[in-house]
């Protein structure tokens, strides 16, 4: 068997994951002269809105998740060349992504001040920090609704191989929000200076073009998959009900996962103060540059094998599995020497923090870097397994280790040691070569070689 494919397979790969990657680096960069823009306000500022984000980083989670149990069956329903089967896939991505935003709009107005004292508890500017967020926080959960609705629209034009939709509008939402921000925080042009609310205000018009582009394209456009507002509840129960269960099994790894990172986040920021809330969130904000392969990724093997398998070619399904891990090695090492690289420019974006932030920000980056390669192995796991409907590994991967290895390990160096919120992070972060070979055993038992259109 060959662990490679043709030049012909990888060029037909990067076609549908360079669109997703760009889109994502695009957004990346933008999030990170946000980043630039908000530093300029101080640590303490900076760090209000990166601990809100880190709260809402939760709901984009679930939100992605269920959108990809729905993407399961699209991706497979567009192999099968079956229309009805491709909106009854999209009307479970919408409906569910109007659940979680209404959910997570509800408690942005009702206890932020709560969730923001969780993530922060310990740090010695928890007052500051709070009174921030949450100004933040309630601001931009106006976005959460448009949100929904071009989170589904985006991530059903990516699974039936269409990448390049959403990046463009993608593109002209983050020119938006890049322009707001400039104008409005610091009060550019004769705007008025707003600050914290400034950026949240770029944020929601940036949304709201976004999300009209997406309405406007499907409604003057042929899209197979597309269902208008009014026709959304016309259901096929069983069919609902089957996705949904998929999606549960997703939604327990993902949330495990996300509820980990989070409580080990919050151990974190309890190691100091606002510069140490300040320059983790910078590392991060750079790694997200970087994160963009999994997108990639993701989005691959939902067309290729997820299209592959919805047209019954289980033995091809097969072989571009295989092809897409090896390939998910090189392209992470790649990734890995390019984000090491990139510390070299820390000092320049991210001038106004101090140098104890900075210094935080830049061994994160390193950390990550060392990470890189087996991170998007893992992804390449979980998308393939995904693909195929065996929701169930991630499950079992992100169960097992985050509640007996990672989240443990952080509590007990928190407790029994006085390391930095970087080495802590190196250390359990280690966990992750179990995943991945937790993952490797799943994947050769091959229950996610499925046409689930049948």
């Amino acid at each position: 068997m060959k662990k490679f494919g043709s030049l012909a397979f990888y060029k037909e790969a990067l076609n549908i994951a360079l669109p997703v990657m760009l889109q994502q680096l695009i957004m990346s960069l933008v999030s990170l002269i946000d980043n630039f823009m908000v530093a300029g306000l101080g640590d303490a500022k900076m760090a209000g809105i990166n601990v809100a984000n880190q709260i809402n980083f939760v709901y984009f989670v679930v939100l992605w998740t269920l959108c990809g149990a729905g993407g399961i069956y699209l991706a497979q329903f567009r192999g099968a060349n079956d229309e009805e089967g491709m909106k009854q896939a999209y009307r479970f991505k919408a409906l569910l992504a109007f659940t979680v935003s209404a959910t997570h709009f509800i408690l942005c107005w009702t206890i932020p001040e709560q969730l923001l004292s969780f993530m922060t508890a310990g740090n010695a500017a928890q007052a500051e920090i709070v009174e921030v967020g949450a100004e933040y926080l309630r601001l931009v959960s106006f976005t959460w609704f448009p949100i929904a609705i071009s989170t589904a629209i985006g991530t059903a034009f990516r699974d039936v191989g269409k990448p390049r939709i959403p990046l463009f509008i993608s593109v002209a939402a983050t020119i938006i929000n890049t322009i707001g921000n400039y104008l409005l925080i610091y009060g550019n042009f004769g705007a008025p200076r707003l600050e914290v609310s400034g950026a949240a205000i770029a944020t929601i018009a940036a949304r709201l073009a976004e999300t009209a582009a997406f309405l406007v394209y499907v409604r003057t456009r042929k899209t197979d998959f597309f269902v208008p507002l009014h026709r959304l509840f016309r259901i096929n129960r069983t069919l609902f009900t089957t996705i949904f269960g998929k999606s549960v099994m997703m939604l327990v790894s993902e949330t495990t996962w996300v509820v980990s990172e989070t409580v080990v986040t919050a151990l974190y920021n309890g190691r100091g103060g606002a510069e140490t809330v300040a320059g983790m969130a910078a590392g991060w904000t750079i790694a997200n540059v970087f994160f963009l392969v999994f997108g990639g990724v993701h989005a691959t093997a939902a067309v290729v094998v997820g299209g592959t398998l919805g047209a019954g070619k289980l033995d091809e399904a097969r072989d571009k599995a295989r092809w897409l891990l090896w390939g998910s090695v090189i392209l992470g090492a790649v990734v890995a020497a390019v984000a090491a690289l990139s510390t070299f420019c820390i000092p320049l974006v991210f001038a106004n923090l101090t140098s104890s932030a900075r210094g935080i920000t830049r061994g994160l980056v390193f950390v990550i870097a060392a990470y890189l390669p087996i991170w998007t192995v893992l992804n390449a796991q979980f998308a393939i397994s995904r693909a195929g409907g065996d929701t169930a590994l991630g499950m079992y991967v992100d169960v097992s280790v985050n509640l007996l290895l990672f989240i443990p390990g952080a509590i007990l160096l928190t407790r029994l040691t006085e390391m930095g919120p970087v080495l802590m992070f190196a250390i359990v972060k280690s966990s992750d070569f179990v995943k991945f070979a937790i993952a490797r055993r799943r994947l050769k038992k091959e229950a996610w070689v499925t046409n689930l259109t049948k």
